[in-house]
Order: structure tokens, then sequence, then C-alpha cells
């Protein structure tokens, strides 16, 4: 009779327990949740503000217009078309070159070429 009384015993002991180790799980799955979202909140503010960001590029960009003027000075030019100029230049390009690269006119080119030979 001992036997059952002691099975009967520990199989409460085991209950109780398990009552106390088995909401670890649900904190953890909690716990899993919240930091899921939380990712997700800061992956939203970081595409927000990326967009922010391209958007300021984008307007702050100023297309060089397709049909370059003949009075052109170097001041209108794109600053990276006349230091992709002069690098080309400095390369050994020939002007004929330098035009195709940078869809510059060759009075422009030959502009650039001047101003930057003065201040090198």
């Amino acid at each position: 009779m001992e036997f059952p009384l002691i099975l009967m015993s520990a199989g409460m002991i085991v209950v109780i327990i398990s009552f106390f180790v088995g909401n670890t799980k649900k904190k953890t799955e909690k716990e899993l949740e919240e930091l899921s979202l939380s990712f997700y909140q800061e992956n939203n503010q970081l595409k927000k503000r990326l967009k922010i960001i391209e958007e300021e590029l984008l307007l702050s960009n100023k297309p060089v217009s397709q049909k370059p003027k003949k009075n052109n000075s170097k001041a209108s030019i794109n600053l990276i078309l006349v230091n992709q100029a002069i690098a080309l230049h400095n390369q050994g390009y020939n002007l004929n070159d330098i035009m195709q690269r940078t869809s510059l006119s060759q009075d422009q080119v030959k502009s650039i070429l001047q101003n930057g030979a003065l201040n090198p």
C-alpha cells in the first residue's frame, strides 16, 4: 500500500512543479513577439528615412540640359562633368574623346580645359 501512496505523492508534486515551469514558454513567446514587432517598427522607420533622403537627393540634383547652349560658362555646367573632362584631359584623351565621354559641346570642353589649365 505504501508504493501507490508514494507514486500518488510524486505525481502531485510533479503536477505542482509543472504549473511553475510551464509559464516560461508563454513568457518566451511573448518576448519573441515583442522583439519581432520592434524590429518591424524600426525597419519601417528606416525605410521612411531612406525615402526622405532619396527625395532630398533627387530635388537637389539639377540635370544638365541635353542641348548645350553656345554661351554656356563653366559655372552652368555640372561640376562632375567639369571634373571628368579635366581628368580625361590629364589622362591624355583628345578633344573629341572628351566630348563623347562627357556629352559636352566642343566649346564647353575648350572652355573647361582653358579654365582648368589656369587653375591647376
